[in-house]
């Protein structure tokens, strides 16, 4: 979305109660494994969002990394307010995909690594969710992974604020899924937030991120 919006200042047009959550006993890692080995008959609820610009598409990778914890939590990072793009945005490590990357998945670990520091070898990728369309022509391959614990992050201070872990289970309850629409330039604009509290620090995602993690849950949940 682009920043020309507040989105804390849109209200809530409702959330998702009403939704299953994904079960714990999902978010183990040897289920994700399974989901991925063997995945479900699915559809992404969210292919693109309405372009704004004229930018020319160009092909990017994100990493959902989601961290091996006692309860199982998703890296997260926060993007440093002067990005040319989608500035100040809570977001997934990643970025577009370079002509020395051999695909998706080599194009967001290389840039987990750039971003915030997240060394390969701690990295498991199960496999990739549907592209998502952002309204800035990004199209972006998110590329789910494990992360096993003892990393030691250095975030690149040009691209990224803060890096953060979210609990799953929060994100892949729709409860937390709040729906705002608002019209914008004469377009009538739909999107997810999912705002955490995080120690009395209000993590807002919304957006791009929000809509990947909309869709992830729609996997894990078929």
């Amino acid at each position: 979305m682009a920043v020309s919006i507040d989105p804390r200042a849109v209200p809530v047009a409702g959330t998702d109660a009403h939704l299953l959550a994904v079960p714990a006993t999902q978010l183990t890692a040897e289920a994700l494994r399974a989901r991925f080995a063997q995945p479900p008959v699915w559809e992404p609820e969210i292919w693109r969002e309405r372009k704004f610009g004229e930018r020319a598409p160009a092909d990017a990778a994100v990493l959902l990394p989601v961290v091996l914890r006692q309860r199982p939590t998703l890296l997260l990072t926060q993007r440093t307010a002067h990005l040319s793009t989608h500035s100040g945005q809570v977001a997934f490590p990643g970025g577009r995909v370079d002509e020395e990357d051999t695909d998706a998945v080599a194009a967001a670990l290389r840039e987990a690594h750039e971003e915030v520091g997240l060394l390969p070898e701690f990295v498991e990728v199960l496999g990739t969710l549907p592209t998502y369309t952002t309204g800035t022509a990004f199209v972006v391959t998110p590329v789910v992974a494990l992360v096993r614990p003892g990393f030691v992050l250095q975030p690149n201070p040009h691209e990224v604020a803060d890096a953060f872990e979210v609990p799953l289970d929060f994100l892949m309850n729709p409860a937390h899924h709040r729906r705002h629409v608002a019209e914008w330039e004469g377009v009538r604009r739909e999107w997810f937030s999912m705002p955490y509290d995080d120690a009395g620090r209000e993590r807002y995602i919304w957006g791009a991120t929000a809509g990947m993690l909309r869709n992830f849950y729609r996997l894990l949940i078929a």
